[in-house]
């Protein structure tokens, strides 16, 4: 409305000058013509009574022809002097000559003349000056002055009018911007509170939608902003937790640092390689780990290589942990941090140890006959085969080396079935007290040739009991055949069988002989291993009866221990399961 207004009134304003000046031009046009015919007459050289009659009729056209509110019309000659003024007050100027520059210009002939004056009272005129011509000559000219007070005051009541209708229009537009903007800025709050809320983890906001606007449509954008952040979210909890739950059941320790190489995340399998009571969250990893501080550089590098350590395990017996480090990557930054995942290598170094130790002991338990054997067949090539007394030792010799040889390959080769579970059960129902007798009669000739007494205890009546006969027969030889090197002359064995309270049936083979240490107790039934080496080598034994005996129980789902004090005696009880089991033929 300003600009307009501001058109308006410029436009009013300059259209009100125009037509007011062209009205001043119109009448000084027609008053120059009435005014010629007696300007014409004054000029010829009349009478008297000629001139002063022009003279009347000039002042009556100027006082009467023209009635303009304001406005002074003045009548001159051709030399600029006042014939006649219309108004009274200035009746002084007749006969002067009127020197302004509109008059000048009219005398000279120039038609166009007009200005804007403000008199000695302050009003503003406008003058309009008109040259009079009479025959082709210039005999006077009219000189009009009018007032443009009504005009501006015309001006003025619009402008007023203007600006009551831009202050009316300024007070509604407030009220209406007051009512507009409270439904705009009220939804607008609504949803900034909520939004807040959302940014403070409330995710079950919910935004009205009041219409179809943009309002409405923020409003549903919000919406359904909320519904997908609350998925999203719910979905993060939900790998968090299963990577949670992954961190926290594996079998390896998985540490993860910053760029600098500070502890952020460790799970509970780490912590108990390392024994660690206390969160480790903020150290370095180097620190904890016992790495020299030399190679943290080449941790931030990304460069560290894999690590063996050496942690306090169970019973003091040492753990040997591997940690492998992998960097953390992030394009167009580099390493932001390391994973270090923790592999507990006890057991593998444990099978790496025993599986050299039974290839040495193998190689060992060959090479010894393999050497007798070819040490006695060289003699016997170099002529001991003649001799009547060295010849035939020396086969004996070759003969027992062989056999010695043929059991341990044949131990090898039953225990190689065993572990791979390809010797198969036939259990069929067996009569204790019949398989400890059979026993007590194999071994009867050895034991009366060393004086040693056997006995058997049966606890009550037992039921038959389901086992491979072949088998069990093979564990209790073994026994007894151990009970029998190590037991002094004189000395007592007891083969015994009772039921447990769990429905198994524990066999024993007890004897009062030497005994094992201590120390040996614990790797009794490992694989070629003997308390006095020298001396079971010697015996014939092979290293490997209690372990086929151990693996044979196993076989029949039982177990087998052996408790020993030295000098007193040894005890090796094993147990079997009662009924038949799935997985043996039955006969």
């Amino acid at each position: 409305m300003q600009l307009i207004g501001v058109y308006f009134v410029s436009a009013m304003k300059n259209s009100l000058i125009s037509n007011f000046t062209k009205d001043l031009e119109s009448r000084a046009e027609l008053l120059s013509v009435l005014v010629a015919q007696n300007l014409g007459g004054t000029t010829a050289g009349s009478g008297a009574g000629t001139a002063d009659e022009s003279l009347d009729n000039l002042r009556v056209l100027a006082n009467n022809l023209f009635n303009i509110n304001g406005a002074e019309i003045q009548v001159l000659d051709a030399s600029g002097k006042v014939l006649t003024t219309s108004k009274p007050s200035h009746a002084d100027y007749v006969g002067r000559k009127n020197t302004q520059t509109v008059v000048s210009r009219a005398l000279q002939g120039i038609s166009d003349n007009e200005e804007y004056i403000i008199d000695d009272d302050d009003i503003r005129k406008k003058v309009v000056a008109k040259p009079v011509l009479s025959g082709g000559k210039i005999v006077g000219a009219i000189y009009i002055a009018a007032s443009m007070s009504d005009l501006y005051s015309t001006m003025e009541r619009i402008n007023s009018i203007f600006i009551s209708g831009l202050l009316i229009a300024l007070v509604l537009t407030a009220i209406l911007g007051v009512i507009l903007a409270h439904t705009i800025t009220s939804p607008i709050k609504e949803l900034t509170k909520r939004a807040t809320a959302v940014a403070e983890g409330s995710f079950n906001q919910v935004m009205p939608v009041l219409g179809s606007d943009e309002i409405g449509q923020l409003s549903h954008a919000f919406n359904y902003m909320t519904s997908r952040l609350r998925d999203a979210l719910a979905q993060n909890e939900e790998e968090k937790e299963k990577l949670a739950s992954i961190l926290t059941n594996m079998s390896d320790g998985v540490i993860a640092t910053d760029e600098a190489g500070k502890i952020i995340l460790m799970n509970r399998r780490a912590a108990a390689m390392l024994q660690l009571e206390h969160d480790a969250n903020g150290r370095d990893i180097v620190e904890v780990l016992g790495l020299p501080s030399a190679q943290h550089e080449d941790l931030l590098q990304g460069t560290l290589p894999p690590a063996l350590l050496e942690t306090g395990g169970q019973a003091d017996e040492p753990s040997l942990v591997r940690v492998t480090f992998t960097p953390i990557h992030r394009r167009e930054i580099g390493i932001i941090g390391t994973i270090a995942v923790l592999q507990d290598v006890t057991e593998q170094e444990k099978l790496d140890q025993a599986r050299r130790e039974f290839v040495a002991n193998v190689s060992h338990e060959l090479r010894t006959p393999l050497t007798t054997i070819k040490s006695y067949t060289e003699a016997l090539e170099d002529g001991a085969l003649e001799h009547p007394e060295l010849g035939p030792r020396f086969v004996s010799v070759i003969q027992n080396q062989t056999e010695r040889m043929i059991r341990l390959v044949t131990d090898l080769l039953h225990l190689s079935r065993l572990d791979s579970k390809e010797a198969s059960l036939r259990k069929q129902r067996t009569e204790l007290q019949d398989l400890l007798e059979d026993v007590e009669d194999r071994f009867s000739f050895q034991m009366q040739q060393k004086g040693i007494t056997s006995r058997i205890q049966l606890d009550g009546e037992l039921a038959p009991v389901w086992m491979d006969r072949d088998q069990i027969d093979q564990v209790l030889d073994n026994l007894a055949s151990n009970a029998i090197k190590y037991t002094p002359e004189g000395g007592m064995i007891t083969l015994g069988a009772e039921k447990t309270q769990d429905g198994m049936v524990k066999i024993s083979v007890e004897d009062n002989g030497i005994g094992i240490p201590k120390k040996d107790l614990s790797r009794i039934f490992e694989r070629f291993y003997r308390v006095d080496k020298a001396r079971s080598r010697n015996m014939g034994g092979t290293g490997l009866g209690l372990s086929i005996a151990r693996e044979i129980v196993l076989a029949h789902g039982g177990t087998i221990e052996l408790s020993s004090e030295l000098t007193k005696g040894t005890k090796v009880t094993f147990t079997l399961p009662q009924g038949p089991e799935e997985g043996g033929e039955e006969t």
